[in-house]
């Protein structure tokens, strides 16, 4: 093992396989498990078919989303574990994630699961409350939400969970009942979202048809300034729009994303990055198994130029505590860009929504950074838009 390589950002594998459809989600996945052994078997193929691209660099974390990936079972999660530890350099202390729904998390899953490798768990709450759960059409009840957690602390040290706030008819006392269940369980990460409407979603469908309420988000924005307040009086860090951390708990393989690091994707419909390519499979379980087992990856391929790369650089680094540093745009895209996004930001000085900071880094370097403001963590995505370069 070369320690001395390059870190990369990880490797994320896709399991497309969930019990049933939450009403929100639009990710890929299928509730049929008839091809769950055929797709396992695909996920080990392009693992291999795919060892040689970041040759010489270290795979520093592992993620195992979807989709339910707490449906695939300890031998076959070990398998994958194993083949990346074959295939590819894998540090010493990889943080090792993996996603599971609470239905999934009995003592006895716990008690193995601790035994595979993985070391976070990744646990879709989304509410303790069984109307929320229900109207969202979540495989778990309340009881199994909080059953999980009181077991999973006592095997695993590094728990984070998923919350979802602005559900109509949630008002603000029962949004902090949801942080202080989270809280009295001591879990150390908290990634928390706006309910929002993807299109062709069963949610979609609902509120156009009137058998669902419309979205308020004025309700989101006073869950969010709420969920600020709360994590941050119980020494949570808000390092991303929609993370919350305790130190040392920060998520490493998502801040990997952030920075701009290249990670690889297994599966179907996963992305990988290279820094100057981006790229993602096809998202189909079927067409996706049947190219992996003719040897060829079901790619497409998005050539990034340096308009793009500036434009995700300020996407991602606004999101985050971190910000988007000047010194970087200019020795990265150019000084056209710095000058951009220096006139571009004016408004937003002035509006209080951002801020430029002056830093210092290790070499005591002065560094000029663009963060977001309190007020404008939860406008960010649209003044990331405003500071975009386009054509």
């Amino acid at each position: 093992m070369n320690l001395k390589s390059k870190i990369i950002a990880g490797i994320y594998i896709h399991i497309p396989f969930c019990k049933q459809a939450c009403f929100y989600c639009d990710f890929h996945f299928s509730t049929s498990l008839k091809k769950k052994d055929d797709l396992v078997k695909a996920l080990l193929a392009e693992l291999e078919l795919r060892k040689d691209e970041f040759k010489g660099q270290n795979v520093e974390t592992i993620y195992l989303g979807g989709g339910t990936p707490s449906l695939l079972s300890d031998d076959e999660l070990r398998s994958i574990l194993g083949a990346i530890y074959k295939g590819y350099n894998v540090t010493e202390a990889p943080e090792i994630t993996l996603e599971a729904n609470p239905d999934d998390l009995t003592k006895e899953r716990l008690m193995s699961l601790a035994d595979t490798g993985i070391n976070r768990l990744s646990i879709g709450i989304q509410s303790f409350f069984e109307d929320d759960l229900k109207s969202m059409n979540r495989a778990h009840n309340a009881l199994e939400a909080q059953r999980c957690l009181d077991i999973a602390q006592h095997y695993f040290n590094n728990i984070t969970i998923d919350l979802i706030y602005g559900i109509p008819g949630m008002d603000i006392n029962k949004w902090d009942h949801n942080l202080e269940i989270a809280f009295k369980f001591g879990v150390n990460h908290i990634s928390s979202y706006a309910l929002t409407v993807e299109p062709k979603t069963a949610l979609d469908t609902f509120i156009r048809k009137g058998t669902y309420p419309p979205l308020d988000e004025s309700l989101a924005l006073q869950h969010f300034n709420h969920l600020m307040d709360r994590t941050t009086e119980q020494g949570f860090v808000h390092y991303e729009i929609s993370n919350f951390g305790k130190p040392d708990y920060f998520s490493k393989h998502n801040t990997s994303y952030w920075q701009g690091k290249p990670y690889i994707g297994i599966g179907p419909s996963a992305h990988s990055f290279n820094r100057i390519q981006r790229s993602w499979n096809i998202a189909n379980n079927t067409k996706y198994i049947q190219a992996i087992q003719k040897g060829v990856q079901p790619v497409t391929i998005e050539e990034l130029s340096i308009q793009d790369r500036y434009n995700e650089y300020v996407m991602t680094g606004l999101r985050t505590i971190w910000g988007i540093s000047l010194n970087t745009i200019a020795s990265d895209f150019g000084e056209v860009y710095k000058h951009h996004v220096l006139e571009a930001a004016q408004t937003y000085f002035n509006e209080g929504l951002l801020t430029l900071l002056i830093d210092v880094d290790n070499e005591k370097n002065h560094i000029e950074k663009i963060t977001t403001t309190p007020k404008g963590k939860f406008l960010v995505d649209g003044i990331a838009s405003e500071l975009f370069m386009l054509n």
